[in-house]
């Protein structure tokens, strides 16, 4: 099976474990948005209180965790964030 690159898009939370505001990584087709999520909380199990609260974007638009990625998509993972 081939694989798929995403672009990951980091904020908050997120940009502030890995250090970087992007990541490129890689997954085998056919994978879900969740899994990105999955995958950056298995690294960091300090984020897993994001784990059901984090929204998911691909290529700008909203979308649902079970979303299917292709190659070369922008991917956003969404914490909640406060502040006014």
């Amino acid at each position: 099976m081939s694989e798929i690159t995403v672009t990951v898009k980091l904020f908050a939370a997120y940009q502030e474990a890995y250090g970087v505001p992007e990541l490129v990584l890689e997954f085998p087709q056919d994978t879900q948005v969740v899994a990105v999520r999955d995958r950056l909380l298995d690294e960091h199990p300090e984020l897993a209180q994001l784990r059901d609260i984090t929204r998911f974007g691909v290529n700008l638009q909203f979308v649902e965790p079970d979303t299917i990625l292709q190659d070369g998509d922008e991917v956003v993972l969404i914490p909640p964030v406060s502040g006014g």
